[in-house]
């Protein structure tokens, strides 16, 4: 039986401001951000144990990575890069607030075309693709994705059991899912 630990990056001086940290900022981990996950590390070592580790690329990830899983070598995804926001890229809401573009994306529910960026649709199907092999292969024990909230949110809205829609599978950093692979889907176990 092989299960899945969903884990979200550290907190970044990006995600502290509110602001939309995607595919084009490769923010490092603050250090309130890395302390949080040291303590994590100790808090969590029963759950945080993995047999092998999956990864985006973008530093945040990787640095996360590094933290709660010192001995194990990252195999970095591409797919799992988180969405790029285009014109929303590295900015938050109140510095938004005037551009008509980004009123017309959060009054469609942030389902639309981002200006300059990755359609979220497009981004939603490029996550579950890049995941789809890995819950093909039934290599028992646990496998850990530390990737972005997105990421997270668009992998289990494809694949978790019972189906939930994106949003309600928001996470904080540093927080995650632990799910069991079951007959190509994902069963939660644990949410934290």
């Amino acid at each position: 039986m092989t299960e899945f630990l969903f884990l979200r990056h550290g907190r970044t001086a990006g995600n502290l401001t509110g602001n939309y940290v995607g595919g084009r900022t490769n923010q490092p981990l603050c250090p309130a951000g890395e302390e949080a996950l040291r303590a994590q590390s100790r808090d969590q070592r029963e759950l945080l144990k993995a047999d092998r580790l999956y990864v985006s690329p973008m530093l945040r990830c990787v640095q996360t990575a590094a933290i709660l899983f010192p001995t194990l070598v990252p195999t970095p995804v591409e797919g799992f890069r988180e969405c790029d926001f285009g014109a929303f890229e590295n900015r938050n809401f109140q510095e938004l607030g005037g551009d008509p573009r980004y009123q017309a994306w959060v009054d469609g529910n942030c389902a639309g075309p981002i200006p300059d960026g990755e359609h979220p649709d497009a981004f939603i199907a490029r996550c579950r693709a890049a995941f789809a092999p890995l819950l093909a292969q039934d290599g028992g024990g646990r496998t850990a994705l530390v990737v972005h909230g997105g990421t997270i949110m668009a992998i289990l809205s494809g694949f978790a059991r019972p189906e939930k829609p994106y949003f309600h599978y928001q996470v904080k950093n540093g927080g995650g899912y632990l799910c069991r692979a079951e007959n190509g889907f994902l069963t939660i176990l644990c949410s934290f």
